[in-house]
């Protein structure tokens, strides 16, 4: 297996799904994986702020942007790094107020992994 494929596969275990995107940009451009895994690290890492905290604010952009699956899997990553109920709630909060009812439905299915 080619280093583009592990990378690919190792975030494909992320997401829990292969994005068809990051399999054409792998065989167009291998150096575009190194890039998303750099910046991935550069998210699940402390620094001035606890990678929990970059991950909510993570959450809130792609509830913004509407992408569901994605809400999924930065919940997931919340979750995983620490994140209580009561601090994702207060993220539900800022979204409401920043992005609308249409960014919080984008979490519909993030929000189930709560209960």
């Amino acid at each position: 297996m080619g280093e583009h494929e592990e990378l690919i596969e190792k975030m494909s275990e992320k997401l829990g799904f292969t994005p068809q995107i990051l399999e054409t940009l792998g065989e167009l451009d291998p150096e575009f994986l190194h890039k998303y895994k750099r910046c991935d690290h550069k998210l699940l890492s402390d620094g001035a702020l606890p990678a929990k905290v970059k991950i909510m604010i993570a959450l809130a952009v792609v509830a913004s942007k509407q992408c569901e699956r994605c809400t999924v899997v930065q919940m997931q990553s919340a979750l995983k790094n620490g994140a209580t109920k009561e601090e994702i709630m207060e993220v539900m909060d800022v979204i409401f107020i920043t992005s609308g009812a249409p960014a919080v439905a984008a979490c519909r299915d993030a929000l189930k992994l709560l209960k």
